[in-house]
């Protein structure tokens, strides 16, 4: 995504909403959007248009199909994590009533992005802020965000 452009924000009506925003993030670590943007159609295809249960259900044979297939960012963690996800992204709309509670279950942003980097697989701060800002969460403004992200942790003084 070209740094001076917002990505496009969408209504999630299904889970396979979520997981197609997160997997692109999840794809998008360490690449150019151009490349995830130009594999997108593919991929959606290859991962049954992200339909949650579907893809929480391939096998590994599936995913070996996948890692040879052109249409799609052939890397296999990458690929793995796309299923993990959806698996756990099952889970939580279970746990909670939906997965837009699951987003809603903690009291600010920066708590919400610590929950989603520990509950899945390549969702970093970036990737985070990505799915949250997409799916129409409120989230701080992308400068403050990344200044904060960006900036290391105050360090305390030793004796």
């Amino acid at each position: 995504m070209p740094r001076d452009e917002a990505p496009t924000q969408i209504q999630p009506h299904r889970l396979g909403d979520y997981l197609d925003i997160m997997s692109k993030a999840v794809f998008q670590s360490g690449m150019s959007w151009k490349v995830v943007e130009s594999k997108w159609p593919g991929t959606q295809q290859a991962f049954h248009g992200f339909d949650a249960e579907r893809v929480a259900a391939m096998s590994e044979r599936e995913i070996d199909d996948l890692a040879s297939d052109t249409r799609v960012i052939r890397n296999r963690r990458k690929l793995e994590a796309v299923v993990s996800n959806a698996g756990r992204m099952l889970e939580l709309d279970g746990e909670h009533g939906s997965f837009r509670d699951y987003l809603r279950s903690q009291d600010d942003f920066w708590e919400t992005l610590k929950m989603l980097r520990k509950d899945f697989k390549f969702v970093g701060d970036f990737g985070a802020y990505y799915l949250l800002y997409v799916v129409g969460e409120e989230v701080p403004e992308h400068d403050e965000f990344s200044a904060r992200v960006r900036s290391p942790a105050p360090r305390t003084p030793t004796r």
